[in-house]
């Protein structure tokens, strides 16, 4: 379900100090009710994800076409990314967060920046925009916990601009909802490996 901005932006988050020139884009809550200490579990399986793999012929088929269009219009090229056309965050990382990266990513192009008990950011940059995923475990009301995922973006000039309002339409209608889905699934698989609490 996707949430307001005030979701994201009310909780104590390390991410706030280090992307102050970035633009918050999208925060949801994720289909992922817990306990306290599965928040890694969670992002292990997001690393471990591979949304072109998934079983909707409509999202495999847009991320096919992002990676084509990418490799034709070369915005997905090395010297465009974290570290070469954008300096990494991890830069800005103060010392306890650069001493706990994250999880490596399988197929996604996103690269950790720093886990927590209950924080996590990954970034990515090609030639459109610089990006920064982040996921933070919630706790309820009910005391259960939930996964949290929000989505920076630091557009590079008009392109960036227009290729981030070029796909918001497929990033709402597919993209999201299936990313939903899936991880809904994979995480009630998990549930059958669990203790009884």
């Amino acid at each position: 379900m996707r949430l307001p901005e005030d979701a994201h932006r009310s909780r104590p988050w390390r991410i706030h100090e280090l992307v102050p020139d970035f633009r918050l884009e999208d925060v949801w809550e994720l289909p992922t009710p817990g306990y306290a200490d599965e928040f890694p579990t969670l992002v292990g399986g997001i690393a471990e994800s591979d949304p072109a793999a998934t079983r909707s012929t409509a999202a495999r088929g847009l991320w096919t076409l992002r990676w084509k269009a990418g490799e034709l219009l070369g915005v997905d090229r090395a010297d465009d990314g974290v570290g070469s056309r954008v300096p990494t965050l991890r830069d800005r990382l103060p010392d306890d967060l650069r001493a706990a990266p994250g999880p490596e990513f399988r197929a996604l192009p996103f690269t950790s920046l720093y886990l927590t008990d209950n924080e996590f950011a990954a970034e990515m940059a090609n030639r459109t925009m610089h990006g920064v995923l982040h996921l933070g475990w919630v706790r309820e009301r009910s005391g259960d916990y939930r996964g949290q995922m929000a989505v920076y973006v630091k557009p590079n000039d008009l392109l960036g601009r227009a290729y981030m309002a070029a796909i918001k339409p497929a990033r709402y209608l597919v993209v999201y909802p299936q990313m939903m889905r899936t991880i809904e699934r994979r995480w009630a698989r998990r549930a059958r490996y669990l203790p009884a609490r």
